[in-house]
């Protein structure tokens, strides 16, 4: 895996500052391979056995979340007065520069993932790289085949901006699955907004081929493997 500056593992796998990991490491609360090191800028190999404040290290590059996100709780990283999805990860998982891949509205629900990979995140939202979300959406009226031959040649907003093409699928009544490979702000409801429709609610169940678990409730989190984090980009 490599090495690096001692203070900077310390900081980055046990959600500390560099300059709490800094302080502790010269009071020697840190050792590797079950030596003290007291010093914050060695360069180590990130394998090593490394024991800070008595916690044994689980070293990862980075960390892959996903969350099945609540009504209510903002997509964001930290916010001065609102709860965010980073607050309602375990503190076991938690670490610096964590953030969500892609923001759900406050009052939408479900399928999001949470990282401190940049170049991953990018990746699954950029729309060239044609990585679907699907969702699913109560609607206040019935879809028709004309809406859902509009959204498969690319819905153009209100405001003159085209949306990529989507899929619109019948679920039932007043309910349906779409799939955008894009996500542009308040991209759905505006989209369903121009063919007279309101979304009453709306969840997302997946992105590629990996789906929101159906036992995952509302909060809570699970770690993303490596072969998982493949089937987001399965037919990219």
């Amino acid at each position: 895996m490599g090495k690096e500056r001692f203070d900077k593992i310390i900081a980055n796998q046990f959600n500390v500052s560099r300059k709490e990991a800094r302080l502790a490491i010269r009071k020697g609360k840190a050792s590797v391979d079950g030596m003290t090191l007291n010093d914050p800028s060695a360069i180590v190999e990130v394998e090593a056995d490394i024991v800070f404040d008595g916690q044994a290290l689980d070293y990862k590059k980075y960390i892959y979340i996903l969350m099945n996100k609540p009504k209510g709780v903002l997509s964001a990283s930290s916010d001065k007065n609102r709860k965010t999805v980073v607050d309602l990860v375990p503190n076991e998982w938690h670490r610096n520069g964590l953030f969500p891949v892609g923001r759900l509205d406050k009052d939408t629900t479900g399928f999001l993932i949470i990282t401190d990979d940049g170049d991953f995140a990018h990746r699954a939202i950029a729309p060239n790289k044609n990585v679907f979300k699907t969702y699913e959406v109560l609607l206040d009226g019935d879809i028709t085949d004309d809406m859902i031959e509009i959204f498969s040649k690319g819905v153009v907003l209100a405001d003159g901006t085209k949306c990529n093409s989507s899929i619109l699928k019948r679920l039932g009544q007043n309910r349906a699955e779409i799939k955008i490979s894009e996500g542009k702000y308040h991209q759905i409801k505006r989209m369903f907004g121009t063919v007279s429709l309101g979304v009453n609610e709306l969840k997302r169940t997946a992105m590629g081929d990996l789906k929101l678990p159906d036992n995952l409730r509302e909060g809570d989190c699970i770690l993303l493997n490596d072969q998982e984090i493949g089937q987001i980009f399965h037919k990219c």
